[in-house]
């Protein structure tokens, strides 16, 4: 579990196709309150990398410098008496196409840098990774964590169907639902075979399931055992939620089990405004009208694509 911690800064870097870059920026602004243009950005607030689809990497900094020539000076004061060490330039960085730096300018960037630590450099497997990485005309040098890519684990289901969400998009709205899930409560109260539910619950969220049809909640929590994960589903309709919500994610019925018409839809949005304090939606149809006249607000809204497929991600407050 993730709690939004201040300081050291870390810089985090990111990658994702034309078509997840809408809702990448979405989730960069959920965990980070801004967006940046490219591919990387400067925080205070720790996230795991593991957490999000499009996080290539975090640098824990622990010098910055105006040049790498002050980055390796300071790396002298590492010692590493016990434990091997590598350093790894981020090749995801802000320089222009003219200032970008080649293979081997890389690795004499890390040789230099590596040259200077107290220790036994290990390209292989090494003890212990160090990132080195410029952005904002300044060089940053810290430890750095790799992610480990959990949706890839959730690819193959027990049970599946073919409208579901794919396991990087569920894993990008179950972050931007609950960017930090320290004391938040969710729910997805139109869960179907649990594909959120899934990313969400392994991801330390406290959220629980239901659906209106028992065919689905059989297979979403066939799902979420197969993965070694406990969470709580239920079977019955949305009118019947009585407990309240920090947050819930409605992925909009619309599948050969259940096809929500706009009178449903409606209905659930007016019911989730009773239980939740901020609702994300996903919707192949456009449910603005709608969703204003359930008594929401629009707090933010992205379009996840999938080739001429696309949804839309609303955040309701």
């Amino acid at each position: 579990m993730t709690n939004h911690s201040r300081k050291p800064a870390s810089i985090y870097t990111f990658t994702c196709t034309p078509d997840e870059r809408s809702l990448s920026k979405m989730e960069m602004r959920s965990f980070f309150g801004f967006e940046t243009t490219g591919n990387i950005l400067k925080s205070d607030i720790k996230i795991d990398p593991s957490r999000s689809p499009f996080m290539k990497g975090r640098v824990d900094v622990m010098f910055e410098g105006e040049s790498i020539s002050e980055i390796a000076e300071q790396a002298k004061d590492i010692h590493l008496p016990d434990s091997t060490f590598k350093v790894l330039f981020i090749k995801i960085n802000d320089l222009n196409d003219d200032a970008k730096i080649d293979y081997d300018g890389q690795r004499e960037i890390e040789r230099e840098i590596g040259w200077h630590i107290q220790g036994e450099a290990d390209v292989r497997n090494p003890d212990q990774v160090f990132g080195v990485v410029t952005l904002g005309g300044r060089w940053y040098f810290g430890e750095y964590v790799k992610p480990d890519a959990v949706w890839l684990h959730h690819l193959k289901k027990p049970r599946e169907y073919s409208t579901a969400l794919s396991t990087r998009v569920a894993r990008a709205i179950a972050n931007i639902a609950v960017p930090h899930p320290e004391g938040v409560k969710a729910i997805d109260p139109c869960c179907g075979i649990g594909t959120v539910l899934v990313e969400a619950l392994s991801m330390g969220i406290n959220i629980v399931g239901r659906d209106i049809n028992p065919l689905v909640t059989d297979g979403s929590r066939e799902n979420i055992a197969y993965f070694g994960l406990k969470g709580d589903v239920t079977t019955g309709p949305i009118s019947e939620v009585t407990s309240n919500y920090d947050v819930a994610i409605i992925d909009m019925p619309y599948n050969l089990y259940t096809h929500a018409t706009p009178e449903d839809q409606l209905s659930i949005l007016k019911h989730a405004r009773r239980f939740a304090d901020k609702v994300v939606v996903v919707t192949i149809d456009t449910m603005d009208e709608m969703i204003y006249e359930a008594g929401f607000e629009i707090a933010d809204r992205c379009v996840a694509r999938k080739g001429v497929f696309s949804r839309q991600v609303v955040v309701c407050v």
